[in-house]
């Protein structure tokens, strides 16, 4: 057997695999091969989808599964035994693997990331591979785990029987939650995208503390019902009778796979609580409030709870004024965990500031690389009354006969305190237009409005540009918000892809967090969005990839401005502190000092020159909103719309597919000269077409946009690098013109002649496969047998075709 002749596959089977196993690696529970870990980045090209290649390593090695301690790249034998090295690194930094080795079946080239080796890098026998317990007591003594520790980092994840495994994101989060917890810290911070599992990742980092002994009671924390009885019934499902919500109100609820629960409480009529559960779920606004009756929180003890679990935490628990924050404080001895996508960071409010630093990050741009997340479009609709503002006719009166305050309005007033009715009925028609257009009417829509008001005009304006599928179902437009029942009660019917109804939904705030909406294929923005922290957050509504809907994507229609927001640098970034503490003392932020108009310092305590307006200590006095304007008669119209685009760096461009496909090229081959090189040096052109494909980028939506009969070459160097290109018929005629199949005899000439004619017609580029031999014209010619022969062989076949395809781009390379 010799070894260089072995695919890569071989060199695992026969030489790796046995080496593992002889070091003591179990092959049924701590080794995994060809293990993919993301899913390949979707990329959309007009109503084109496809899915990059994923990322998959050859071995990853677990003490226990889900804690990975080791990673292997294999290479075959005609490559050094550390080829794999780079791209086992690369892998590994993604999965925060410490231990990563490269092998090509004659040894192994080992190195430590941790650095605790005397060097990074050291090269050993084939069966010199270290053992399980020697990596797991290299990897302890880094982490700095006692005997107690390593029990809770040992303990298993929760394995429902399905098949089912965390993320690798997710397990990284995990491990890196419990070993914190393990270790000693009691307040940790995890920022994960909208859509990656928060909740999951939550119950497994507390199944495995509650499991292990570790923590013992336990409450999770969140601000909307609907995410409290979903946890209870979806993820959470596992605790059975150990949890319990803290509510007064029993439901029933649907699990996800389709049966009934009733959720169990916690707390009986007389508000009294059952302390005998272990797992407690709540709402933030069911166990405190402004009133001291209010604060259910206070009847349990003090060091009840040993563990919080706060989800969504920049909605303000750990902001301090926040009436959520006296929860955390009061339960301080707690370990407390926050969970968010998107963490609040103002000079004055800071997650970072409570928690620490985030102990895991995994952000939108990474979940769209990765193709976890769906990328979107964005189109930008600018309405001449928003960008020219509108000012009122002299002595021009409202709906109602006053007049109007003459002054300029422009789009924050629109819907807020001036109402163009005309405006928004363009608004629905354009919703109604792209939907039509996308071919798909029943596509789960969200429009966000400036308030409950305007969502209910909103409503009305799409159920008269949508009648006739009302007709078929009232259900078919409907709003949700806080003030309105009927419509929460649909709340559960649109988030559920089974659910056909409702499908366009028009609501202020309700829906912008929190609601996993699998199916929107539609975000509508017509009102402003001034703070970074929402805006992430409705993105969210629609990131989420359901494929059984073929939902890969999803557009975002903004009517306001609101996605000015993708030129912040801090979109998608990672967290950012501002305020750092330093020292012993307190790690909260400041209170913002108080200035003059010179930027002076204030006194603290208002002045008697100062008037109260607004006190936190005092009952907040009730007042009437302003009332609105309501003005007929005023036309609106688009004056320019435009598409752009999430590219692979999560940055929005404006750019044709011809555009786009240029610069991917251009990044793929430095220069004309290095694809010349590449293309030359390619056996099988058709290989390296492959390979661009499996980057996402296939050539033939180009080509067809092109309209013309071209050489893949052709159009690379074409639209790559500018050069002049021929045509498939034209590059056939060439080679015919030099009469270059004189060598041959008259049926090999015959076949080369036909195979000429195959790639001109259709583009054929194996031509030296064989089974195109087999196929009309060339199976008129004799058999495939006979027709290999008559080049004298196999061999000669495909050396004569080879020939063939260096004639063709002789001119060129």
């Amino acid at each position: 057997m010799d070894k260089k002749n072995l695919s890569e596959r071989d060199i695992c089977t026969k030489f790796i695999t046995p080496a593992l196993r002889k070091a003591g690696w179990d092959e049924m529970l701590q080794i995994r091969e060809e293990v993919s870990f993301t899913r390949g980045r979707l990329i959309v090209r007009g109503k084109l989808v496809s899915r990059g290649k994923a990322k998959r390593a050859d071995y990853v090695l677990y003490v226990k599964p889900n804690i990975p301690v080791a990673l292997i790249e294999a290479k075959d034998n005609r490559h050094s035994v550390g080829d794999g090295m780079q791209q086992a690194l690369g892998y590994a930094e993604t999965l925060n693997i410490p231990y990563v080795f490269s092998s090509n079946g004659d040894g192994f080239v080992f190195h430590d990331r941790t650095g605790a080796s005397d060097q990074p890098e050291a090269d050993l026998n084939l069966d010199d591979f270290p053992a399980p317990e020697d990596l797991w007591q290299r990897y302890r003594a880094w982490k700095g785990l006692d005997p107690e520790a390593e029990k809770v980092v040992l303990e298993d994840y929760h394995d429902d029987g399905s098949g089912k495994t965390p993320r690798y994101y997710q397990v990284n989060a995990i491990n890196a939650t419990i070993e914190a917890i393990a270790k000693g810290r009691d307040r940790i911070l995890l920022v994960m995208a909208t859509g990656t599992g928060k909740t999951y990742t939550a119950f497994q980092i507390i199944w495995r503390l509650w499991k292990s002994g570790r923590k013992k009671r336990i409450l999770f924390l969140a601000d909307r019902n609907v995410l409290v009885d979903q946890t209870m019934v979806n993820d959470f499902r596992p605790f059975g009778g150990a949890m319990a919500k803290l509510s007064t109100h029993s439901k029933t609820i649907e699990r996800a796979d389709g049966s009934d629960t009733e959720l169990p409480l916690a707390v009986d009529r007389q508000r009294r609580i059952d302390t005998s559960y272990e797992v407690y779920l709540g709402l933030y606004q069911a166990i405190t409030g402004p009133e001291e009756s209010q604060k259910l929180f206070r009847e349990f003890s003090r060091d009840f709870f040993d563990l919080i679990v706060i989800d969504e935490c920049h909605r303000g628990s750990a902001a301090e004024d926040s009436a959520w924050r006296e929860i955390l404080e009061y339960f301080e001895s707690a370990t407390q965990i926050g969970m968010t996508a998107t963490p609040k960071e103002t000079k004055y409010v800071s997650n970072i500031a409570y928690f620490g630093d985030p102990i895991y990050s995994y952000s939108l741009k990474q979940g769209i690389r990765d193709g976890f997340l769906a990328p979107y479009k964005v189109v930008k609709v600018h309405i001449d009354r928003d960008v020219e503002g509108y000012r009122p006719e002299k002595g021009q009166l409202d709906r109602v006969g006053q007049p109007i305050e003459d002054r300029i309005y422009n789009t924050r007033d629109f819907d807020r305190h001036l109402v163009l009715d005309e405006r928004t009925k363009l608004v629905a028609k354009k919703v109604t237009q792209f939907l039509k257009e996308a071919g798909d009417r029943y596509q789960k829509t969200i429009v966000f409005c400036v308030d409950q008001e305007h969502a209910a005009r909103m409503r009305q304006a799409l159920v008269n540009e949508n009648d006739d599928l009302v007709l078929e179902n009232p259900r078919y437009v409907m709003r949700i918000t806080g003030n309105d029942p009927e419509g929460q009660a649909q709340l559960g019917n649109f988030i559920d892809p089974e659910s056909k109804w409702p499908v366009l939904v028009t609501t202020s705030r309700l829906l912008s967090t929190g609601v996993d909406a699998q199916t929107c294929r539609l975000i509508v923005l017509d009102r402003e969005v001034g703070s970074m922290t929402e805006f992430k957050q409705i993105v969210g509504r629609g990131t989420r990839v359901h494929e059984d809907t073929g939902k890969y994507y999803f557009t975002l229609i903004d009517f306001r401005g609101a996605t000015s927001h993708f030129a912040d640098p801090d979109f998608d970034g990672e967290p950012v502190q501002i305020y750092e503490p330093s020292g012993p003392g307190p790690i909260d932020p400041p209170e913002a000092p108080p200035t003059d108009e010179e930027g002076e310092d204030l006194p603290e305590a208002p002045g008697e020159d100062e008037t109260i307006l607004d006190d936190p200590n005092m009952p907040e006095p009730r007042s009437e909103p302003r009332p609105k304007v309501y003005v007929d008669g005023v036309s609106a119209e688009i004056v320019a719309e435009r598409v752009e685009y999430l590219d692979g760096n999560g940055q929005l461009v404006t750019e044709s597919l011809r555009d786009f496909t240029k610069k991917a090229l251009r990044k793929r081959f430095a220069s004309l000269d290095d694809f010349l090189r590449r293309w030359k040096a390619a056996e099988r052109k058709q290989a390296l077409l492959e390979e661009l494909e499996a980057e996402g980028l296939p050539l033939d939506p180009i080509l067809d946009e092109l309209g013309k009969d071209l050489d893949p070459f052709d159009l690379i160097c074409h639209v790559a690098f500018g050069a002049k290109p021929l045509t498939r018929r034209e590059r056939a005629d060439n080679v015919r013109k030099r009469d270059v199949f004189n060598r041959h005899g008259e049926q090999a000439r015959a076949v080369l002649h036909a195979l000429l004619e195959k790639y001109a017609d259709e583009g054929v580029l194996n031509l030296d496969d064989t089974n195109v031999l087999r196929i009309p014209p060339l199976d008129q010619l004799g058999t495939t047998v006979e027709l290999v022969r008559s080049f004298g062989g196999k061999a000669a076949f495909e050396k004569a075709v080879h020939e063939l395809q260096t004639e063709m781009y002789r001119d060129s390379a």
